[in-house]
């Protein structure tokens, strides 16, 4: 009979475990929030396996527990939700946080510690069983039970509590994928919204503040700006957001000296973060910690491979801002570098225009105006002497010779001058001999010495005046700036495309400005080809040009 009611005692208890296993489980699948589940669970194990008292912990760091989780069978002096405690070598954390294996203490007479002596004097626990809560392989929590006075728990109470542990977890797990999801979901939709605005192609300046406001509130921090770094190694706030706008003003100027995030992106090229901004020095890293700034990750933002700036993420929190803020905010990077790079394609686009309508402009107007000064007037003075020699035929015959010697004089005269002008649009030679007569031809006209070395073949017309414009814009140049002694033309076929290069002896400090190498530059990329000008103070200077076959 006495074995009978064992087993009827044993039966029971473990349908009351496992209808108490069932409900924790039916609370995880259809995920209930956390706090709740934490109380639910901690008071379901306490009351399940008769003990005084029941709690739920998680390791905030190697150093400290947080309690998410505590139930008592008679009120007595509870342990704070939210409290934060050590974790010290003598009590049950430290040895699981160590093994990840449930552990016990039977006696807490002998435990030295801080926790201990509250545990004896405070909590009155005299026996205490706790198993871990493995998230991802790695101990995340505590659930454990405890007794006041009487014998130690039962041995096999440390296999039934993990049990409960491994539902937690689940919980945690369902947890952490759901808050993964609504993090995914709000970002795509943050980046989503800023793309429109580049899709739109919005201002830059509406564009910035757009990605300042949905970066600081998708990330949770107190503070977000936007830097552009100058030439004169300073960088300027275009756009913030946040807690501390009043001490990041839109136009502050700094210099990036010293060791901060912004200093560190413009060095780097790389994501930088400083957890402690004590230790930041520089003008920004000291007027962000006076501000409030404790903490800081930056992202730079490239267009077109140049460092134009600096996403920065700032929070004035003890705590370092998480681990994975550097890939997430590199998005909002790649969209600005993005807007920036099309308004730049847009201002270059516009600038591109008004370069060629210039151009044309003034092409026009030398026409007119070498037509006018030049052949024009010497046609009309040959008109003028042909009258005069019409009316002589009949009053003075003997002085017609001379007149019509005049005006033929004149006519060859306006022909050589109209030819000349003509020659100016497309040379005569280049369109008979090719490139290398006509760059010959430009050479031998030089002020300076040219050696001239074009391996080419005869090529479409349009490349070859395209390529004969960029040599003899560049030699006018030599001509008139440089201070040259002598100049080098050489052109040859690279693969698919015609590489040009002209280079002088001079004094450098050329630029890829105005009507000349700027137009150039625009008829080339109509080509799908590249003006390249490197022209150091003192070193001479080089064009160089690169122009497909296909672009014609």
């Amino acid at each position: 009979m006495t074995e009978a009611a064992i087993s009827r005692a044993e039966a029971e208890r473990l349908g009351d475990e496992q209808a108490t296993l069932g409900r924790v489980a039916t609370f995880v699948a259809e995920g209930m929030p956390p706090e709740e589940l934490f109380h639910t669970v901690t008071e379901e194990v306490g009351r399940l396996f008769g003990t005084d008292a029941a709690g739920l912990i998680r390791f905030e760091s190697d150093e400290i527990v947080v309690v998410l989780g505590n139930w008592e069978r008679e009120v007595g002096s509870p342990v704070e939700l939210g409290s934060r405690w050590p974790v010290e070598g003598g009590s049950l954390t430290p040895t699981i946080l160590r093994t990840g294996k449930p552990a016990r203490i039977d006696a807490w007479d002998d435990v030295p510690g801080v926790i201990a002596e509250t545990v004896r004097t405070r909590l009155r626990f005299t026996s205490s069983v706790g198993a871990p809560i493995l998230v991802g392989g790695r101990v995340w929590g505590v659930l454990s039970v405890h007794a006041k006075g009487g014998d130690p728990l039962p041995r096999d109470l440390d296999e039934r509590l993990s049990r409960f542990a491994h539902l937690v977890a689940t919980a945690v797990l369902n947890a952490q994928a759901r808050a993964e999801l609504r993090r995914l979901a709000d970002e795509q939709a943050a980046l989503r919204r800023v793309a429109t605005l580049v899709a739109r192609e919005s201002p830059s300046a509406e564009v910035f503040a757009a990605v300042a406001v949905e970066t600081g509130r998708l990330l949770g921090i107190e503070a977000v700006a936007l830097l552009r770094y100058q030439h004169d190694a300073t960088a300027t706030v275009v756009a913030r957001w946040g807690a501390r706008e009043e001490g990041v003003p839109v136009g502050l100027r700094l210099p990036t000296d010293g060791n901060n995030v912004t200093s560190l992106v413009r060095r780097t090229r790389r994501p930088a973060r400083i957890d402690r901004y004590s230790a930041a020095t520089g003008p920004i890293g000291a007027h962000l910690y006076n501000v409030g700034v404790r903490s800081a990750v930056g992202c730079p933002i490239l267009v077109q491979d140049r460092l134009w700036g600096v996403l920065v993420a700032a929070d004035g929190r003890e705590q370092a801002l998480p681990g994975e803020t550097e890939e997430r905010l590199g998005k909002f990077a790649e969209l600005i570098a993005t807007a920036i790079a099309n308004a730049q394609a847009r201002e270059d686009l516009a600038a591109s225009r008004a370069r060629i309508v210039a151009a044309a402009d003034e092409e026009r107007r030398r026409v007119v105006r070498d037509l006018h000064d030049g052949a024009q007037q010497r046609l009309v003075h040959t008109l003028v002497t042909l009258k005069l020699a019409q009316r002589m035929v009949t009053t003075d015959a003997e002085g017609v010779p001379a007149y019509l010697d005049e005006a033929v004089e004149q006519a060859e005269l306006a022909i050589a001058e109209l030819r000349e002008l003509a020659h100016g649009i497309l040379p005569a030679v280049l369109t008979r001999g090719g490139l290398r007569a006509g760059v010959r031809t430009v050479a031998q006209r030089s002020q300076i010495p040219v050696d001239v070395t074009i391996d080419v073949p005869r090529l479409a017309p349009t490349i070859e005046a395209t390529a004969y414009f960029v040599i003899s814009e560049a030699l006018t140049n030599v001509a008139k700036h440089a201070q040259a002694t002598r100049a080098t033309v050489r052109a040859s076929l690279a693969g698919d495309a015609l590489q040009v290069e002209i280079r002088d002896d001079g004094v450098g400090g050329a630029r890829l400005e105005g009507a000349g190498l700027g137009g150039l530059a625009d008829r080339l990329e109509a080509l799908g080809g590249t003006l390249r000008l490197d022209s150091p103070p003192g070193g001479g200077t080089l064009v160089a040009a690169e122009i497909p076959l296909d672009g014609a």
